[in-house]
């Protein structure tokens, strides 16, 4: 998605060949979904089905995006291509913050609405006391039932805090090694691209690490009410946009290595650092709705 041709005539929109794998994607996914509901619902086959569509969905996208790659290099992109890329990239990243904003609206409701209601406020009155006297509101909370039993939060100024700071430097480096590539500066790029791609790792391991901590000596799992639901959709679905993110930067990096992109024709390089930086900004919102608040 970097080289434009400039020997082609701008009027002309390249259009590839039919291609076979948006229909091996949609089954890779099906197979991944089925697989994780599966998981959850405790089956016991659910858990490798559900790596066999990772493992699927993975193989998919590298030879897709290998076959993009390639015609880039080969020059076949002018730059009525390169807007639809970008188009497509902003209305994909729209896309990602409605996904978020939906379990972000679910925390808000639940914190805002949900909860006073059984704690007899406004309308909830009766329910409350027929149902659940002397529930209080307060949160977090694992609901009126104890849903998952007693369980302790993660404060914020640990780990959630120590990884704001990796994210916020992860964001810094990115823009550093985009100036490089508009400067020319091969080593620079590689460098401050590479620092990103460990940031983002460090990220996960310490992520990683505060899941084991919750679960083990907590009892904070999925499974505590809607405290831990909420929790555990919100960093976990952020966790999996850092992994795909840090992925994609890693490819970038090595794409940078072999001299694929230049000053003026990188947006491959632009969308991943688009994507960061999204990844970023949910981040922020996670930190102060989820740990702060």
């Amino acid at each position: 998605m970097a080289h434009a041709s400039s020997t082609h005539d701008p009027n002309v929109y390249f259009v590839p060949h039919s291609s076979k794998w948006p229909f091996f994607g949609s089954i890779a996914l099906f197979v991944m979904m089925i697989g994780v509901a599966s998981w959850l619902n405790e089956a016991s086959w659910g858990k490798p089905v559900f790596f066999v569509g990772v493992a699927l969905t993975l193989a998919v996208l590298f030879m897709w995006f290998g076959d993009v790659i390639r015609e880039s290099v080969r020059g076949n992109y002018n730059r009525q291509v390169d807007v639809s890329f970008r188009m497509g990239m902003v209305w994909f990243i729209f896309s990602e913050v409605m996904f978020f904003a939906a379990f972000f609206g679910a925390l808000f409701y639940a914190r805002q609405f949900a909860l006073p209601w059984l704690a007899g406020e406004g309308d909830g009155a009766a329910t409350h006391s027929l149902l659940w006297q002397g529930f209080s509101s307060g949160w977090p909370n694992n609901g009126p039932a104890a849903v998952g039993g007693a369980f302790q939060t993660i404060p914020a100024w640990g780990l959630p805090l120590l990884n704001t700071l990796i994210l916020l430097t992860s964001g810094s480096t990115v823009t550093a090694a985009h100036h490089a590539l508009k400067a020319g500066h091969r080593k620079q790029l590689l460098l401050w691209l590479g620092i990103t791609v460990l940031l983002g790792c460090v990220f996960l391991f310490f992520q990683a690490e505060e899941y084991i901590h919750a679960y083990r000596e907590l009892n904070l799992t999925l499974g505590s009410g809607i405290y831990g639901s909420t929790f555990f959709m919100l960093t976990g679905f952020h966790g999996l946009h850092v992994t795909l993110g840090t992925i994609m930067l890693a490819i970038i990096w090595l794409r940078c290595l072999k001299g694929h992109f230049d000053r003026d024709n990188h947006f491959a390089f632009e969308a991943v650092a688009w994507y960061w930086h999204f990844v970023d900004v949910v981040w922020l919102a996670l930190f102060l709705f989820v740990y702060v608040l």
